[in-house]
């Protein structure tokens, strides 16, 4: 699990960045992580297993960023940043989302109609979910060796979010503060309540958005 990030770009490089001392900005703080990883790659041909998550993370930043910008990716998780002023108006933060979403289910249809090969990797690709989370928080910006990171309490609980108790196929965990920055009414859209408690942050309110 990843607690900072480093801004990356799509084909796999680094953004410049000169080195200067640490930015406080505020902003939406994004991750979307694939469930059933760990299974997928201890299970199946290590060949082909890496390569198939490959190509479903570069479809959903591919979905996502711009207007997001990529922070980093740890295994099977995007962090992603979406400072004030870049997602205007904030509420399409949820369709921006949504589209990340449709990203990964289509090309993960792709990858399943494949029939080249019937490797228990290549054929178990169905069975993987997509979650994310989003969350509203201050949070420093500062250089480390040309690669731009990003850390604070808002940064740390987003990452910590990834671990809940939420049930159910793909969704999208938001938090209070990410709702009230989109001046969104939960109950008005639907979505279900659910809390989670996290050491140091105590009781964390939050709504779960299901993508059917």
């Amino acid at each position: 699990m990843i607690e900072q990030g480093t801004r990356v770009i799509s084909d796999g490089g680094t953004l410049p960045v000169r080195d200067a001392m640490s930015e406080t900005k505020s902003g939406f703080l994004v991750l979307a992580d694939i469930s059933g990883f760990t299974a997928f790659l201890t299970a199946t041909e290590l060949e082909h297993g890496p390569p198939i998550i490959k190509e479903l993370l570069e479809e959903v930043i591919r979905r996502i960023a711009p207007p997001l910008e990529i922070h980093g990716i740890e295994g099977d998780a995007i962090f992603a940043v979406g400072p004030d002023g870049t997602l205007l108006p904030p509420a399409s933060l949820r369709a921006v989302l949504r589209a990340g979403f449709e990203g990964f289910r289509v090309k993960q249809r792709e990858l399943a109609a494949d029939e080249s090969c019937d490797c228990r990797c290549c054929r178990s690709v169905d069975k993987l979910r997509l979650k994310a989370i989003g969350h509203y928080g201050a949070f420093v910006e500062y250089a480390v060796g040309g690669r731009l990171q990003v850390a604070g309490p808002a940064v740390i609980l987003a990452h910590r979010m990834l671990k809940n108790g939420v049930t159910g196929a793909d969704y999208a965990l938001l938090t209070r503060p990410a709702l009230d920055h989109m001046d969104l009414d939960p109950v008005a859209l639907g979505l279900a309540p659910h809390m989670e408690r996290y050491e140091h942050f105590g009781e964390v309110e939050c709504y779960v958005e299901q993508v059917a």
